[in-house]
């Protein structure tokens, strides 16, 4: 009862449930014209989704200069690493508080980022959504486009920041302030560089909420 009170599951967990039905509802939304089990990959052109991408990584491609795509490429990365050493030292705190329900959120958010991206990869093979650097006309990418088979919906990506940022929200309600916006930078980044609709990113996150 103590921990519950605490590190508010019970009003965090109805929370995370309308995340997730409120990122499905944007996902159906901005991308019409996906449906599983088809024979030919799924080639979004056309909604919110696809104008979206082609604003925002056209942006990036047109008028910045090379070496600031290759910097957006990178920090892609590294907003992984740093949202995965923040989980590591709530974890580091938690031990040395002797916190045992903060050992335990952290270890299921850790075990919740495996279990999303398997969930993710599982989705990628049903859906079979086409890169939309290949999909959409004239698209240009700073990122190198992914080989033909590995498909866009859900991003693992966005699936591999959220997670982490959930379980330092839940242990560490501070350290949101700085998890959130990272994984929400580690999404975005994903569309900027062009290898994502947003509706990818969005459900990537929805993923592990």
């Amino acid at each position: 009862m103590e921990s519950n009170t605490r590190y508010g599951w019970t009003r965090r967990l109805p929370l995370a449930a309308a995340t997730a039905g409120a990122g499905a509802a944007a996902v159906t939304w901005a991308a019409p014209g996906g449906a599983p089990g088809s024979d030919e990959p799924v080639h979004v052109v056309r909604g919110a989704s696809a104008t979206a991408y082609r604003s925002l990584a056209g942006s990036v491609a047109h008028d910045l200069p090379a070496w600031a795509g290759t910097a957006l490429e990178a920090a892609s990365e590294g907003t992984l690493l740093l949202l995965g050493l923040l989980l590591l030292l709530a974890g580091l705190s938690a031990l040395r508080r002797h916190d045992v329900p903060g050992l335990a959120g952290v270890a299921l958010a850790a075990a919740g980022a495996v279990v999303a991206y398997a969930l993710s990869e599982a989705v990628k093979l049903l859906i079979d959504e086409e890169r939309p650097c290949r999909a959409v006309a004239g698209a240009l990418a700073v990122a190198p486009c992914p080989a033909p088979g590995d498909w866009s919906f859900p991003s693992n990506h966005a699936t591999l920041a959220a997670a982490p940022a959930v379980g330092v929200t839940l242990v560490r309600p501070r350290g949101a302030a700085l998890a959130l916006p990272v994984a929400a930078a580690a999404a975005l980044l994903r569309v900027l560089v062009g290898v994502h609709y947003p509706h990818d990113v969005l459900a990537g996150a929805a993923v592990c909420t």
